[in-house]
């Protein structure tokens, strides 16, 4: 793996995320269409969602079918218990786990992935982008971004099969996680991963998780199809 420069469509999102946290778009507004951003910023199209989506994901951004694109309103926050592997989540259903990757290469990180990770721009990572399936069935597209350094002696296979079984085998212990749940809906892309139709209901995880000396190394932005996958929580 090379060093890459920083994406276009990463450099989009992190001047958005800029402006809005500089309050050009409050909490609540509605952003330009997608059509004037690309304009505005010079790229296609593709590019411009590409980096909305991002954003979405992170949950900065919000849509609302029909209407555009809004500033996402602060929302009720649970955490679900325990971190648990799609792996053995899916075993323990006994279900076979499967994935398929679509994208495996380094990167610099974006504004959010920096401050999530705890982690500098500089600081190069890794982010993959999966579609994971239980029984052969699509259950989520999951996009997830760790420090390189963490894994530069990790083959592909280890990181893309079961990632936290091969942090074990290695002797790193697991820590807790963070994990917010909201509501969002497929655009075409996922719509098409998942085998399902685009504006579907989605529910959206982002999960931190962290080493047992609290150090997080893995920032997850998933989206699970609404009606096959549920949240668990135990109080």
């Amino acid at each position: 793996m090379t060093k890459a420069a920083i994406p276009v469509y990463i450099q989009i999102h992190n001047q958005i995320r800029h402006e809005i946290e500089q309050g050009k778009w409050p909490i609540g507004s509605r952003i330009p269409s997608e059509r004037k951003l690309a304009l505005d910023f010079h790229v296609s199209r593709m590019t411009l969602r590409q980096a909305l989506q991002t954003l979405v994901d992170e949950g900065i951004l919000e849509r609302h079918v029909g209407a555009g694109t809004y500033v996402a309103n602060q929302k009720v926050q649970e955490k679900v218990a325990g971190v648990t592997s799609f792996t053995d989540l899916m075993k323990a259903q006994g279900r076979k786990p499967s994935s398929k990757t679509v994208s495996y290469h380094l990167a610099q990180p974006s504004v959010s992935e920096c401050d999530h990770l705890k982690i500098s721009e500089n600081t190069q990572v890794l982010r993959m982008e999966r579609i994971r399936y239980a029984d052969n069935v699509p259950i989520c597209f999951e996009v997830t971004t760790v420090p390189a350094d963490m894994i530069r002696d990790f083959s592909k296979s280890e990181v893309t099969r079961s990632f936290y079984h091969a942090l074990e085998r290695r002797g790193y212990q697991l820590g807790g996680a963070q994990q917010i749940v909201s509501a969002t809906v497929a655009n075409e892309q996922i719509a098409d991963y998942l085998k399902i139709h685009r504006g579907d209901a989605l529910l959206l995880m982002r999960q931190i998780t962290c080493l047992h000396s609290g150090q997080p190394f893995e920032y997850v932005r998933t989206q699970y199809v609404g009606d096959r996958f549920e949240f668990y929580l135990k109080r």
